[in-house]
């Protein structure tokens, strides 16, 4: 199975925040946000595995400015890690007045994904072969980040996540 590159599953996609998509104060719901960050996050898995994919989990998602009425959002989405079925997506969100030409990041979030066979069962993903500084970094925390993941979610014991072990236990 040929490898790839994180670029190749970039994706960039905008939405303008329209009254349907706000509160009461006028900012873009957070629902209606990880709606649109579900759907860029499986666009860049299906890129990586050339499949259809599956959410499995959402890391937090703080929220550092709200969005407002109005306000161009922007979201950058890209592997940072493949595993073997599975592949861990980075989200950058960017909030954008316009017309005060005033660009602000809304916030981060991680985003787990399988990719599925054609009866919907687990399928192996292509090797991500990170290129920069930064996707080196992103790729070697993407293991403590999974580890963290199946911990939280009862499908590994502490004792075996080797890169979380000082985090649990004194030596």
């Amino acid at each position: 199975m040929p490898t790839k590159k994180p670029q190749e599953s970039f994706v960039i996609m905008s939405e303008l925040v329209l009254p349907n998509d706000t509160n009461t104060l006028g900012n873009l719901m957070g629902g209606k946000l990880m709606h649109w960050m579900d759907i860029a996050a499986a666009i860049s898995s299906q890129k990586h595995c050339n499949c259809p994919v599956v959410t499995v989990s959402v890391d937090n998602v703080s929220f550092t400015q709200p969005v407002k009425l109005g306000n161009l959002l922007t979201i950058e989405s890209k592997l940072t890690r493949s595993f073997n079925t599975s592949m861990e997506v980075y989200l950058r969100v960017w909030g954008e007045d316009l017309s005060a030409q005033y660009k602000y990041l809304s916030n981060e979030a991680y985003m787990t994904f399988v990719a599925l066979d054609p009866n919907g069962r687990p399928r192996v993903v292509p090797e991500l072969v990170p290129e920069t500084e930064a996707e080196n970094k992103m790729y070697e925390g993407a293991l403590r980040r999974r580890q963290l993941r199946l911990i939280l979610a009862g499908k590994m014991k502490t004792e075996e996540a080797g890169e979380l072990k000082a985090l649990f236990f004194k030596e």
